[in-house]
């Protein structure tokens, strides 16, 4: 544990009336799960990725895709 998480729960929180020490660990453990689940979806947006990236690779070299900027397409 960093010296701030313990200064922050030991020195600081512990010194909170049980209500606002629960109230603090909710949010915290809130937080945290939504940590978890960013982290789950950008594993499985990478994943994702790396199937597709050689599909688009092969489409780019068959020259299959249009530029980024609608403006510079050919009609």
């Amino acid at each position: 544990m960093t010296k701030l998480m313990r200064k922050s729960i030991y020195k600081r929180a512990s010194k909170l009336p049980e209500s606002s020490q629960d109230a603090i660990a909710a949010i915290v453990l809130e937080k945290l799960k939504d940590e978890k689940r960013w982290e789950v979806s950008f594993s499985n947006s990478q994943e994702s990725l790396s199937e597709l990236a050689p599909g688009v690779r092969k489409e780019i070299e068959e020259e299959k895709t249009l530029p980024f900027d609608p403006a510079s397409r050919n009609k």
